[in-house]
């Protein structure tokens, strides 16, 4: 690695010299590879059997390293929907408009270019089966930034990892098995359908996120032994969470070698790229190699994240790289890896890994690494991390953060808080500060889902849980209450309406008001469907979120929109039972 001068460091950092540029003059391959992503939500990087956790074994993950590139220093985000922003645009999420993972807080900017943009424009057909969290309502949508193919949940986290509600490019359905299995299985089938044709497969798996749901078969060998690697007394280890952590990372590894051996049966192995990492630090205190922080954290363990890049015959099999990298660097890393052009975007933070990769350091410079979540704010370089109350630490020295360095590298110290509110001064700008609607009836898309997620409760009315993602309204019990939603029609025309609802044998007959600007629909509940809330009965541990129902769709009628900044308004005109209903969301279809 190159020696700076401070000053020539820092400005190197700061200003990102060469982030958007390719390291090398002519493409890694001459012919356009297939490539993998899978993306695991909440498995540290502890997590794996190839980390040194004897608790658990992961072969088919670990063989992905021993036959491909480790990144032994590779960063995420904290949480959730900034690192899917990272990997998508190659950008710091905070330029993209990501400030949070609900309510609308976790879609990309419409002016943002997604990796699957690129890779599309390139001839590429391209997939994403999981966890979306990247925006629900067209264009935010899968379909609406670059995928062709849909399968999945584009909320937050999912209350039901069985046969559950789910999407295909817009229209509700329903899961078939456990829901890492399906995603997989639809992988499979979206690999062999597209097997003589250049294909971007994004796989973001749902899992270990909670509720801390996994069949037996994994459950099974976890729930009665002893593991050998566990925290302190101290720290309190929740030991059954872990467990179930575990026996759900086993699983991953599972389905994570059903896909490589359908790779390998259809000789694809030499032209495709798989990459494996995670979107933040564990999801609970548990072993994580002595790093401080966990998901939600800005310390090492709450963005250390392992990454493993395989593509037999082109990638040297068994490397460790040390120098540091990120999520920001996947965007600018494929395109240079694909040999396919990178125009009409935004400039990068990410680099191209390539020089890496092609084992090239004197070509690399060091950099700062920026984490920022829930306006806190740290920094990694390739010696040091300043954490968020500006301690400095040597992670050679110190990976544990446990003793600040700060009066033995002044220098150093100035440097980074100078880098630091350099970058949150530039953040800041970057933001738009207006609050953006929900988008509704876009001319591109025969459907829109608008979920209690992203609803205004008034009055009495309740969700199911606080923590919106998925959630349910109920407690609708007066006149005076009402649900709203902040929309901007984009295209005009009938749609058909669609509420997912229960409501028991004693409170149907009650009257309803749809309004959406002028235009409204009356109607009323003549169904009864009462469903027992669930999940608990799947749980391993018990949940934070909300436990689900089986929703039923009722057929509101239709209704005439215009394009426009407006608000869908629900309110009852009669309740003769004690409440209106549980309502979960409403669904347009476009009327053909």
């Amino acid at each position: 690695m190159k020696t700076l001068t401070p000053i020539i460091w820092l400005a190197a950092c700061l200003l990102g010299v060469g982030c958007n540029q390719s390291s090398a003059d002519i493409p890694i391959s001459k012919q356009l590879p297939n490539v993998v992503i899978i993306l695991t939500d909440d498995q540290g990087w502890g997590d794996l059997s190839h980390s040194g956790n004897s608790n658990l074994s992961t072969p088919h993950i670990d063989r992905l390293a021993e036959e491909g590139v480790s990144f032994d220093r590779f960063y995420v985000q904290p949480v959730c929907s900034p690192t899917r922003a990272e990997l998508l645009t190659g950008r710091y999420h905070l330029r993209s408009g990501v400030y949070g993972t609900s309510s609308g807080e976790e879609r990309l900017d419409l002016d943002e270019v997604t990796l699957a943009d690129v890779f599309k424009a390139a001839g590429y057909t391209t997939a994403a089966f999981g966890k979306w969290h990247s925006g629900m309502q067209y264009p935010y949508h899968p379909n609406g930034r670059g995928f062709d193919e849909f399968y999945g949940f584009c909320s937050g986290h999912w209350g039901d990892y069985f046969s559950p509600m789910l999407e295909h490019n817009g229209a509700l359905v329903r899961g078939n098995g456990f829901l890492v299995d399906d995603l997989t299985d639809k992988a499979m089938g979206f690999i062999e359908k597209n097997q003589d044709t250049p294909f971007l497969l994004y796989l973001p798996l749902n899992t270990p996120h909670s509720p801390m749901q996994v069949p037996d078969r994994w459950w099974d060998k976890f729930q009665y032994i002893d593991l050998e690697m566990t925290l302190p007394l101290e720290q309190k280890e929740d030991l059954a969470f872990t467990k179930a952590a575990l026996a759900m990372c086993e699983n991953i590894d599972w389905n994570v070698g059903r896909l490589m051996e359908k790779i390998a049966e259809l000789n694809l192995e030499e032209n495709t790229l798989v990459i494996y990492f995670s979107d933040n630090g564990p999801n609970s205190l548990r072993w994580n190699g002595g790093m401080k922080g966990r998901k939600g954290s800005t310390d090492e363990g709450g963005v250390r994240s392992p990454f493993f890049m395989r593509w037999k015959g082109t990638l040297t099999a068994g490397r460790v790289v040390s120098e540091i990298a990120g999520a920001i660097d996947l965007l600018p890393t494929l395109v240079d890896l694909a040999g396919i052009p990178l125009s009409a975007t935004k400039p990068l933070d990410g680099r191209s890994l390539l020089p890496l990769l092609q084992q090239e350091p004197d070509a690399w410079e060091d950099r700062i690494i920026f984490h920022h979540w829930n306006g806190q704010t740290s920094l990694r370089t390739q010696a040091f991390r300043l954490d968020k109350d500006e301690n400095l630490f040597h992670m050679g020295s110190d990976p544990s953060q446990t003793s600040p360095v700060n009066e033995q590298f002044p220098e150093v110290l100035q440097q980074l808080l100078a880098a630091k509110e350099t970058w949150e001064e530039e953040m800041e700008r970057e933001k738009d500060g207006s609050l953006r609607p929900f988008t509704l009836a876009h001319p591109d898309a025969r459907f829109t889902q608008l979920p209690a997620r992203d609803g205004i409760a008034h009055g009495n009315i309740q969700r199911s849980n606080r923590f919106p993602n998925d959630t349910y309204f109920t407690n609708w019990v007066s006149v005076l209450d009402s649900i709203t939603w902040d929309v901007e029609v984009l295209g005009e025309g009938e749609y058909q309406v669609e509420a997912y609802y229960t409501c028991g044998e004693a409170n149907i007959g009650s009257k309803v008001l749809m309004k959406i600007g002028a235009s409204t629909l009356e109607f009323q509940m003549e169904q009864p469907h009462d469903p027992p809330i669930r999940g608990m009965e799947n749980d391993r541990v018990e949940r934070m979120e909300s436990y689900v129902k089986d929703f039923k769709p009722m057929h509101l009628g239709t209704i005439q929109l215009k394009q426009g900044r407006t608000f869908v308004t629900l309110k009852a005109l009669d309740i003769p039972g004690s409440q209106v209903m549980d309502l979960r969301l409403l669904s347009f279809t476009k009327s053909e």
